[in-house]
């Protein structure tokens, strides 16, 4: 495959020009692709003013997560995140690292 004049070249049997346009769908990363997950947590140890700041400084180190809103009167967490990079086991793992395990809500 040659690049050249935004276009590629496939040399092989037929020598055929296909423009670069059908070979960008491969080149897009992975994340391009995904669509933005989120994900509520009960998290019942979530009692006292300082926990959710605990618990979003825990989250916002995990690679993928992008964003926490907290609902301390809930004891609730919604979770934003990029699921080519985490998964929702990853997310309640590191809640759980820093003394608050979680669970999906329902």
């Amino acid at each position: 495959i040659e690049l050249h004049n935004h276009q590629a070249t496939v040399l092989g049997a037929t020598m055929k020009r296909i423009p670069l346009i059908a070979f960008g769908i491969f080149l897009v990363p992975a994340s391009l692709w995904a669509a933005p997950r989120s994900l509520t947590l009960d998290v019942p140890g979530m009692t006292c003013p300082t926990c959710p700041v605990t618990i979003e400084k825990a989250l916002l180190k995990q690679p993928g997560v992008t964003g926490v809103t907290v609902h301390y009167r809930k004891k609730e967490l919604v979770v934003a995140f990029d699921d080519t990079k985490t998964t929702a086991a990853a997310i309640m793992k590191s809640t759980a690292s820093v003394g608050f395990p979680s669970s999906i809500a329902r």
